[in-house]
């Protein structure tokens, strides 16, 4: 008799545990259906300026309450969008994260609007040793001979800074801006406003440049003066010869000749006396 006893304990608390397990987990289900929506992410890291494919993305789940603004829960309004930063494994992809629409895929992809790219040729030394990597902020200093007087035998050595915090798209044929190792490599892409785009085609014409690379944080302008050869080695600058100007010549005076003085107009008069007539003039 007591172990039917037991045994229906047994079973009873077994069928409780079984309906306590059973309530649990429909009640887990519930509250994640409730509390969590389809989110897109990334199935892969994605490199910026990439065109977006089925096999780059998935779904997964997302708390609602902490969904990011201008997440997508749909694949298909992806589809050939581009992504103008990298985007890692299991993030999800925003809007703010895609150029615009109709962009095409590659470095075009990631300028700023207003913004122009331009390459220019460097070496290691210049390439401040391969540590100027995309996303990298640098200045550009042109060394070159200043024209002094205005005569083109008469000039100065110089190095002068001439653009500040320009950020670095791409190095070599690479835009990427996960690594972290330097890469010495043949030539430097720039992001530039139009004007210092011609700034920077006319300094490399007149001059060598280097890239100076500066802390991401710090984007306070520096105006400086350049510096000359005689400055740096701590020498007086040479005191430019005055430009002699030749004398203005006097102005010629043209004297003409004054017409011959007219004689007055003479006075008559006309006298009558004793029947006569007589005309004086005077």
């Amino acid at each position: 008799m007591k172990n039917l006893k037991a045994l229906g304990l047994f079973v009873l608390a077994a069928l409780a545990s079984l309906a306590a397990a059973v309530y649990a987990a429909n009640w887990v289900a519930r509250r994640g259906s409730i509390d969590a929506d389809k989110v897109v992410v990334a199935a892969a890291d994605i490199p910026l300026g990439s065109k977006l494919t089925p096999t780059m993305l998935s779904t997964a789940d997302w708390p609602r309450g902490s969904i990011p603004e201008g997440a997508f829960n749909d694949m298909q309004k992806l589809q050939e969008r581009v992504v103008k930063v990298g985007v890692l494994r299991g993030e999800a992809v925003l809007e703010g994260k895609l150029a615009p629409e109709g962009t095409k895929g590659g470095l075009a992809a990631i300028i700023a609007p207003g913004k122009r790219a331009m390459t220019v040729r460097v070496n290691d030394v210049v390439g401040v040793a391969g540590f100027a990597l995309p996303g990298n902020y640098v200045d550009v200093v042109v060394n070159a001979q200043q024209e002094q007087s205005g005569k083109a035998e008469d000039t100065r050595q110089i190095s002068k800074t001439v653009l500040e915090n320009v950020l670095v798209l791409a190095v070599a044929q690479e835009a990427g801006r996960d690594e972290t190792k330097p890469k010495v490599v043949s030539a430097v892409t720039l992001e530039l406003s139009p004007e210092d785009a011609e700034r920077l085609d006319l300094a490399r014409s007149v001059g060598s440049l280097s890239l100076v690379l500066r802390n991401q944080i710090d984007k306070d302008p520096v105006s400086t003066a350049g510096i000359t050869k005689h400055q740096l080695f701590g020498k007086a600058e040479p005191i430019p010869e005055p430009v002699k100007v030749a004398a203005p010549a006097k102005p010629v005076v043209v004297q003409r000749a004054r017409p011959a003085p007219q004689p007055p107009a003479a006075t008559c008069v006309e006298v009558i006396q004793g029947g006569s007539r007589t005309l004086n003039c005077f």
